[in-house]
C-alpha cells in the first residue's frame, strides 16, 4: 500500500456524479421485492430428512439428543413455560408418562401461578386416565389458586362425568365457600336440577340471592319456583325481595316481574294493587318501565275508562313537569291541551283553565320570532270554543282579546286577522268582517292583509270592492309585479280587456318595478292571446327601447317566425341582422348566443346563401391571459381566458388586419424555405 510523503498534499479520489437525479420512471416497491421473492423460491429451505429407527440402540440415541436439546433450552432460559410445555408433550408422545410428569412438576417449581401449565397437566393426567392423579392435581391447583373459575369448572366436569356426583357436589361446595361470581352459582344449580335434587338447588338460590344481592337474581329465584309449579313460594319470594329492597331501594323491574307473575295467575287485582303500590311510591323518572307495563296490563284486563285514564295521566304528569322547568315551552302546552282534547270523556272547564294558564306566559321580548309559537294557542283556543264548544261568543272574546294583546306598532300577524274575519264571516257578519279587515290594513299594511281582504271580496263576489281594493294596495306598493298581475288577471276573468289592458300599461309605465321581466312577457303573452299582433310588436320595440337584452330579441325573432304568414321568415331574419348590429357594443358571450340562434334558425329554415353568410358571421374562440388583481391592486399572477374575435370587428379594426397578414407572410415563408 502506498504511504504519503510528508509535505504533499493528499489527492481526494474522485467520486463519480450523478448526472441524473430525477426518479426512475418504473418504482420499485417493496412489496413486489417480496413478491418476487416468494414467486422464485428464493427463501425456500429444505425440508429436513426423515430419520427412520430400526433398532433400540438408534431409539436410546434419537431420545437422548431430545432431551438433550430440551434440556439446554430450558437451562438458557428455565423462566419461558413454552420450552417446559414442548418438553413434557414430547415426553408423553413417547409414552414417558413419568418423564413428562417429572417435566410438569420441575416447570411447576420455577412458575406455581401459570394457569396453563396447571391445566396441560392436568388435562394429560386424565387423558392417561390417571384419575387419582388428575384428582390430586385439580385439589393443588384450587388450593394454590381459588380464585381461577376454570380449575373449578374442569374439576366439577370430571367429577360429573366419572359419575362422582358426592365428590362434584364437594367440589362446588368448596367453591362456593369463595363467593364466586353470579355463573358459578348457576352453574352450582344447574347440576342439581340436572339430577333433579329440587330442594338442594333451592337451598344454593337462598344462599345465591344474599352473596349476590341482585334483582335479577330475587326474580330467577321466584321464576324457578313458578316453573316448578310451587306458586305460594315464588309469591314468598317476591314479597321478601320487596321486603328486603325496602321503599329506599324499590326497582321497577321487580315489580314488574311480580306484577307478570300475578297476571300470568290470571290475579289481576294482585297486579293492579302492585302496580298502584309501586306507581306511588317511586319517582317518576325511575318508572317509566313500570308505567308501560300497567299501560298494557289494563289494556288487555282493564276496562277502556281505566286504560285512557292511565295513559292520560301519565303523559299529563310528564308534560306538567317539563312546564314547571320551562313554562315558555309552547310545544308542550300544545301537547298538553291536544292531550286533553283527545281524552274520552271531555272536561271544558279544566281545557279552558289550561288554556288561560298557557296564554297567560306570554313571551318576554317583543320579537315576533319569539310570538310565532305562542300566537297558535290563542288560535287553537278560538277553534276549540267555536268547534268543540259551540260558544261563539266566547270566540270572538278570544279574538279580541288576542288582537288587544298583539303589539301591532312593532309587527302584527295577518293569519289572525284573517281567521278573525272570516269567523265573523261565518257568523253572517259581515259589517264587522270587513270592519275588522279595514283596521289591520289601517293599523299595519301587509301584502298578506290586501291579498286576504281581495280573496275574501272575490268569494263574496264583491268585484267591485275588489277592485278598490287592488288600487289601495297598488298606492301602497306600486312597484309590486304580483299585484298588477292579478289585478290584471282578474279583469281577463271579468271579460274587461281593456281595463286589464290599461292595467297593463298603467303597470308598465311605473318607474320601478320589481320583477318588470315578467310584467312585460305576460303583457306581451296577453296580447298574443288575444291575437293582437301589431300590438304585442310594438310593446317588443317599446321594451328594446329600455333594454337591449339579447333574450328579448330572440323572443322578438321567435314571435316574428310564429306569426305564421309568407312575410315570417323574412321578418325574423330581419329582427337577427338589427339584433346583430345593436349589440356590437355589449359583451361577446351575448353577440355570441345571438350568432348561435340565428344560425339555428337559417339551418331552419333558410338557404345555402343565408346560411353561408351567418356561417362567416361566426367568431373565432382563441386563448388569452390576463391579471389577476387582488382587492388592494396587488398582482396575484395570471389566468387564462377565452376571447372570441368577430370577422365584422376585425374589418373595421386594421390593427388585427394587419396582425393576420403578418402571420400569413411569415407561414408563407416558412413553407418556402422548406
Amino acid at each position: 500500500m502506498e504511504q504519503a510523503q510528508p509535505g504533499k498534499p493528499q489527492r481526494v479520489p474522485k467520486v463519480a456524479k450523478v448526472k441524473n437525479k430525477a426518479p426512475a420512471e418504473i418504482q420499485i416497491t417493496a412489496e413486489q421485492l417480496l413478491r418476487e421473492a416468494k414467486e422464485r423460491d428464493l427463501e425456500i429451505v429444505a425440508a429436513p430428512p426423515k430419520q427412520k429407527i430400526s433398532d433400540p440402540e438408534e431409539l436410546a440415541a434419537y431420545r437422548l439428543k431430545k432431551r438433550k436439546g430440551f434440556e439446554d433450552n430450558i437451562r438458557k432460559n428455565r423462566m419461558v413455560i413454552g420450552n417446559w410445555l414442548k418438553y413434557a408433550a414430547w415426553e408423553e408422545s413417547q409414552t414417558e408418562i413419568q418423564r413428562a410428569r417429572s417435566v410438569y412438576e420441575r416447570a411447576l417449581d420455577v412458575d406455581h401461578r401459570n394457569i396453563t401449565l396447571w391445566l396441560r397437566y392436568a388435562e394429560m393426567e386424565m387423558r392417561c386416565r390417571q384419575v387419582n392423579h388428575a384428582r390430586n392435581l385439580w385439589d393443588r391447583a384450587v388450593t394454590v389458586m381459588p380464585r381461577v373459575n376454570q380449575f373449578w369448572y374442569k374439576y366439577s366436569y370430571m367429577e360429573e362425568m366419572l359419575g362422582n356426583v358426592a365428590g362434584c357436589r364437594q367440589v362446588f361446595e368448596r367453591w362456593m365457600e369463595w363467593h364466586p361470581h353470579e355463573q358459578a352459582w348457576q352453574t352450582y344449580i344447574n347440576f342439581e336440577l340436572r339430577y333433579k335434587e329440587i330442594d338442594r338447588a333451592r337451598s344454593i338460590y337462598e344462599r345465591f340471592v344474599y352473596t349476590h344481592p341482585d334483582v335479577g337474581h330475587w326474580i330467577k329465584y321466584a321464576r324457578f319456583e313458578e316453573k316448578h309449579g310451587y306458586i305460594r313460594s315464588a309469591r314468598k319470594v317476591y314479597e321478601r325481595a320487596v321486603e328486603f329492597y325496602g321503599e329506599d331501594f324499590m326497582d321497577e323491574k321487580l315489580f314488574v316481574g311480580f306484577a307478570k307473575f300475578e297476571e300470568n295467575q290470571r290475579e289481576h287485582e294482585r297486579a293492579r294493587v302492585i302496580y298502584k303500590y309501586a306507581l306511588d311510591n317511586m319517582s317518576k323518572d325511575k318508572s317509566q318501565d313500570l308505567y308501560k307495563a300497567y299501560t298494557i296490563h289494563e289494556k288487555k284486563y282493564g276496562d277502556r275508562t281505566g286504560i285512557e285514564s292511565v295513559i292520560t295521566s301519565k303523559r299529563r304528569l310528564q308534560y306538567e313537569e317539563k312546564l314547571n322547568e320551562n313554562p315558555l315551552d309552547y310545544d308542550t302546552w300544545f301537547d298538553l291541551l291536544k292531550l286533553m282534547e283527545n281524552a274520552e270523556e271531555l272536561d271544558a272547564e279544566l281545557i279552558r283553565d289550561t288554556y288561560e294558564k298557557a296564554i297567560s306566559h306570554v313571551p318576554l321580548a317583543p320579537e315576533k320570532i319569539y310570538w310565532r309559537r305562542y300566537i297558535y294557542l290563542w288560535i287553537n283556543y278560538a277553534l276549540f270554543e267555536e268547534m268543540q264548544l259551540q260558544d261563539n261568543e266566547r270566540a270572538r272574546q278570544v279574538y279580541k282579546a288576542c288582537l288587544d294583546l298583539m303589539p301591532h306598532k312593532s309587527f302584527t300577524f295577518a293569519k289572525l286577522w284573517l281567521l278573525y274575519a272570516y269567523f265573523e264571516v261565518r257568523m253572517k257578519n259581515l259589517q264587522q268582517a270587513r270592519k275588522a279587515m279595514g283596521t289591520a290594513i289601517g293599523i299595519c299594511p301587509k301584502d298578506k292583509l290586501f291579498r286576504g281582504y281581495i280573496d275574501l271580496e272575490i268569494q263574496l263576489r264583491e268585484f267591485d270592492r275588489a277592485r278598490i281594493l287592488y288600487q289601495k294596495f297598488l298606492e301602497f306598493g306600486p312597484e309590486n309585479c304580483t299585484t298588477w298581475l292579478k289585478f290584471a288577471e282578474l279583469e281577463c276573468l271579468l271579460g274587461d280587456l281593456e281595463r286589464a289592458r290599461a292595467i297593463y300599461e298603467l303597470a308598465v309605465n311605473q318607474p320601478r318595478l320589481d320583477m318588470p321581466e315578467i310584467l312585460w312577457k305576460t303583457y306581451i303573452d296577453f296580447e298574443i292571446e288575444h291575437s293582437e299582433t301589431e300590438r304585442a310588436r310594438e310593446l317588443y320595440y317599446r321594451l328594446l327601447e329600455r333594454t337591449q337584452h339579447v333574450k328579448v330579441w330572440m323572443s322578438l325573432a321567435q314571435f316574428e317566425l310564429g306569426i305564421g304568414d309568407d312575410n315570417s321568415i323574412i321578418g325574423a331574419r330581419r329582427v337577427f341582422e338589427k339584433a346583430n348590429e345593436r349589440l356590437r357594443s355589449n359583451e361577446k358571450e351575448e353577440r355570441l348566443m345571438l350568432l348561435e340562434a340565428w344560425k339555428t334558425f337559417e339551418y331552419t329554415n333558410g338557404n345555402e346563401v343565408t346560411q353561408e353568410t351567418i356561417h362567416e358571421k361566426m367568431p373565432r374562440k382563441i386563448k388569452k391571459r390576463r391579471k389577476i388583481e387582488t382587492a388592494d391592486g396587488s398582482e396575484a399572477g395570471w389566468e387564462e381566458y377565452f376571447d372570441y374575435i368577430f370577422p365584422e370587428d376585425e374589418a373595421t379594426k386594421p390593427n388585427l388586419k394587419l396582425l393576420a397578414m403578418a402571420k400569413m407572410w411569415k407561414k408563407k415563408n416558412v413553407t418556402g424555405t422548406e
